[in-house]
């Protein structure tokens, strides 16, 4: 990823899609069962499936999309291939991974501020999945050998990898519509990601 050939005020584009998507961000935090005590296995194994079939055809819409910049580095920053290999140690086979329901209702990504939106989210996940693979740890003795790796998907590089990322999409002169345009396919991520799971029937 590289992001030297673009200026734009980091802070108000960041303080955009922070505020635009807060109070989904909240709202769907409260309704996941990471800290449930009714936590099991079982559970959590349903988790991840909703999770892969999520991240999975969106991720396939991104790789497809002409509106993700070349220089982005795309490739290095895929979660679903994590989240296959935690399915795999969780006991299921390609066929069965292969087999799952995937979200028919993704968000749009028709251009390169609704792709960074998206990416926003996608992106973002990975900060408070350092809290979650200590709670996952402890509570079903999962880690990232077993079943619980895309809870620590980026490891120690967590914090450098989210600067990088926030330092690319302030690496692009959105206006003010451009910047809407990416707050709202944010908002549309976390709100297909929560239909998604409410369908599978995974959160609180």
């Amino acid at each position: 990823m590289q992001s030297n050939v673009r200026s734009v005020d980091v802070p108000l584009l960041l303080q955009n899609l922070r505020s635009g998507t807060a109070p989904l961000h909240i709202a769907l935090e409260k309704r996941l069962p990471f800290f449930s005590p009714l936590l099991s296995h079982s559970h959590y194994l349903r988790l991840i499936k909703a999770y892969y079939g999520f991240y999975q055809p969106l991720e396939q819409r991104l790789l497809q999309s002409d509106a993700v910049p070349a220089d982005f580095g795309l490739d290095q920053r895929l979660k679903a291939p994590t989240l296959r290999r935690d399915l795999l140690a969780l006991g299921l086979d390609d066929a069965a991974i292969d087999a799952l329901p995937q979200c028919p209702s993704l968000p749009g990504t028709p251009s390169v501020q609704a792709c960074l939106g998206v990416l926003y989210v996608l992106e973002g996940a990975t900060l408070g999945g350092q809290i979650l693979r200590r709670e996952i740890a402890a509570r079903l003795q999962l880690d990232a050998d077993n079943g619980a790796a895309f809870l620590d998907i980026y490891g120690a590089a967590t914090g450098r990898r989210w600067r990088e990322f926030t330092d690319y999409l302030g690496a692009w002169p959105l206006e003010a519509d451009a910047r809407q345009e990416a707050v709202n396919a944010a908002q549309d991520t976390f709100s297909s990601f929560e239909h998604w799971l409410d369908r599978s029937e995974v959160l609180l």
